[in-house]
């Protein structure tokens, strides 16, 4: 079995909460799937972190991290194969770039690959109210081949927590990554 490749990058968007959830998710899935992640984060992404989550819990995770300028980093070119690329939380600022091809930092490069490339792209985008310029964004990245998965909670499984209700979000992203992950799924409930 072949490893699968995964690239997270992570944006100053409000909602670090979404990316702590999957890191952690990612962290224990690691245990139990073959897969390698490396891990973008931007410097705005840092300082929401920090003042959302009140630590810099981003330096404990196990992942290769790379610079936002490393145009080195294996997942920069195609011929490296990254199967999939999760940008959570997504901005705005980021979704136009990826959205009108513009490669200025390692997020919006590796972004452009996986679209070229014909791989899965999953956008987490964390903004509202949107204006037509984000919805017109969305649908350009949407025909391009990319998956915009709005950081839009769901209440079914009745969350308790904040990182339940995130977990909603990242759980739907995970699958859609083709991940197997043991999740609330509506009509299975015992």
């Amino acid at each position: 079995m072949s490893k699968r490749k995964i690239v997270v990058a992570i944006t100053g968007a409000s909602g670090s909460i979404y990316a702590k959830v999957l890191l952690d998710k990612l962290t224990v899935l690691g245990k139990t799937q073959i897969f390698n992640v490396g891990v973008i984060m931007s410097d705005n992404a840092r300082d929401v972190w920090k003042y959302e989550l009140g630590d810099e819990s981003y330096n404990n995770y196990d992942f290769q991290f790379y610079s936002k300028n490393d145009f080195m980093a294996p997942f920069a070119s195609g011929s490296a194969q990254y199967d999939s690329m999760i940008v959570c939380p997504c901005s705005m600022g980021t979704l136009a770039r990826i959205a009108t091809g513009t490669s200025s930092d390692l997020t919006t490069r590796a972004a452009d690959v996986i679209l070229k490339e014909r791989r899965r792209l999953i956008l987490v985008t964390r903004e509202t109210p949107l204006n037509l310029i984000h919805i017109n964004n969305m649908a350009t990245v949407t025909q391009a081949g990319g998956i915009i998965c709005p950081a839009s909670p769901s209440f079914y499984s009745l969350p308790s927590s904040l990182e339940d209700v995130a977990s909603t979000v990242v759980d739907r992203v995970l699958s859609l990554v083709d991940l197997k992950i043991d999740t609330y799924r509506w009509g299975e409930q015992e």
